[in-house]
């Protein structure tokens, strides 16, 4: 059917384009998420770099951690590979994740580091093995492309969490916090339920939401923006985090997120850490990352919580983008529950 007998259709059918736009928007919830399967003692796990450079020294003090936890660990190609700041040329990162992919002998694929460059290889990956056989893929930072992508293109789920560079050398002498969020990434892949609470803001609000969580970097969903990757946040709780930004760059990009309309229909909202970039003296934006946030928000019902454990920081939480949650923001505190 053409464009102008569809249109002569609905006409004729009494319906509008707003009608068929909200038809659109319900099947897009009800897609049945994709949840790889859990991992058991002896799986394998996958370590690549899509991203920056880092080396097999670097990765080591992850690597022992997992085999301690009784997982095998499966070294890629780009661990010690370099082009400038990448972790290998794009071919070579490509084809190092591709590989993981498709071995169906990897049960779970952990993201070496973030930075820059998992970008350049998102369009040249072919997930049709990885489609039929589902594997956790775990990052942050950069690797918000890969999430990003799986939700909206393939609708399975993954790993927002820490990263190998992110592990302690010295597992002994790590502080609490860095101990508990590097466990979280044990407790999510092995399918324990995980509970993550925060500590009461002024700037919250209220309110309860049950819903599929997504989300991650916000200038990398910025810049995903129209793209294959660019995710629907429709019913959904998005969380955000950043660092290296200046305050007008956030606010720039919240301006995005709400003319794009990505905040209008969200179930529920979590803002995350952000490491501001200091401002040059003089022209300082003179608005908080709170005023920020709820300017662009304040039209809105939806319950929304500030300083949750997620982003460039030691209290970085493992969460599974792409599932059910369960958010209550309340006088005290914020809780958000796997389910």
């Amino acid at each position: 059917m053409n464009r102008k007998h569809f249109l002569s259709f609905l006409a004729t059918a009494g319906l509008s384009m707003s009608t068929l736009k909200a038809w659109s928007s319900s099947a897009e919830l009800a897609k049945e998420i994709r949840i790889p399967p859990y991992l058991q003692p002896g799986a394998t796990i996958g370590i690549t770099s899509p991203a920056g450079y880092i080396t097999p020294e670097q990765i080591q003090p992850a690597v022992q951690l997992l085999q301690s936890w009784g997982f095998k660990t499966q070294i890629g190609n780009t661990i010690g590979k370099r082009d400038f700041s990448l972790g290998g040329t794009d071919e070579e990162r490509t084809s190092d994740l591709q590989q993981m992919l498709d071995d169906t002998n990897i049960k779970a694929i952990m993201c070496a580091r973030g930075g820059y460059g998992a970008v350049r290889v998102i369009d040249k990956l072919d997930f049709s093995r990885f489609k039929e056989n589902p594997k956790w893929i775990i990052g942050f930072s950069d690797i918000t492309v890969l999430h990003c992508h799986l939700n909206r293109q393939l609708n399975i789920a993954s790993i927002h969490s820490k990263m190998c560079n992110s592990f302690p050398s010295d597992w002994s002498l790590a502080d609490p916090v860095q101990i508990e969020t590097i466990l979280s990434i044990r407790q999510v892949l092995s399918g324990q339920a995980v509970k993550y609470t925060a500590a009461p803001v002024t700037a919250n609000r209220n309110g309860r939401a049950e819903a599929t969580l997504i989300g991650g970097n916000l200038s990398i969903i910025e810049t995903l923006a129209g793209s294959a990757s660019d995710i629907k946040t429709d019913g959904k709780i998005l969380f955000l985090e950043d660092t290296g930004e200046y305050l007008y760059s956030i606010d720039r990009m919240f301006w995005n997120l709400k003319r794009t309309g990505k905040l209008s229909n969200l179930k529920g909202l979590l803002i995350g850490g952000f490491k501001i970039k200091p401002e040059d003296p003089g022209d300082e934006f003179g608005r908080t990352i709170y005023e920020i946030v709820t300017e662009k928000i304040k039209e809105y019902d939806y319950p929304v919580c500030f300083d949750f454990p997620v982003g460039h920081q030691k209290n970085n939480f493992a969460l599974k983008c792409g599932t059910k949650h369960i958010l209550n923001v309340d006088a005290n505190g914020s809780s958000l529950v796997s389910i």
